[in-house]
């Protein structure tokens, strides 16, 4: 896991030890929507095993595929930022086993310690510019010209 958008490096080991002591485990089976673009975003969730595709909805086409999640990566940022609705969405492509956290509860916990809120806030910052980087090169391999999504 050499990603700083991975919760192991992206937060300090004590931050990330008062995340997961809050976490869920769960499983979810392969071909679950996780969240649809648009819905309140209200949890994320971090993999432990399997994958996630995240997709994009485009008009007159089907979703496009944006990205593949896997070991511990976060699914889902737009938790953090109001007004709380999915840009993306996502499911599960395999069997994921996962911990789920309740963004409620997150974002208390970052206005109780400021310090703890901004190393969260710094993490998903990070995640969604990668985000948004791979969803628009990922448009452009697409729908652009030839090739165009591979240049900066």
């Amino acid at each position: 896991m050499t990603s700083t958008t991975t919760l192991t490096a992206a937060l300090p080991a004590g931050h990330r030890e008062r995340l997961t002591r809050i976490a869920r485990e769960v499983s979810v089976d392969d071909g679950t929507r996780l969240f649809d673009e648009g819905r309140r975003a209200d949890r994320f969730w971090i993999i432990r095993t399997g994958t996630v595709t995240l997709d994009l909805r485009v008009p007159g086409r089907r979703a496009a595929v944006i990205e593949s999640l896997g070991h511990g990566e976060l699914v889902g940022w737009s938790w953090l930022f109001p007004p709380h609705r999915w840009h993306l969405g996502a499911e599960a492509m395999s069997p994921v086993r996962a911990w789920e956290f309740d963004a409620d509860t997150v974002r208390a916990m970052g206005a109780q310690d400021p310090e703890f809120g901004r190393a969260v806030a710094h993490w998903v910052g990070n995640v969604a510019a990668r985000r948004l980087h791979a969803t628009r090169v990922r448009l452009l391999d697409l729908y652009g010209p030839c090739g165009s999504g591979s240049r900066l």
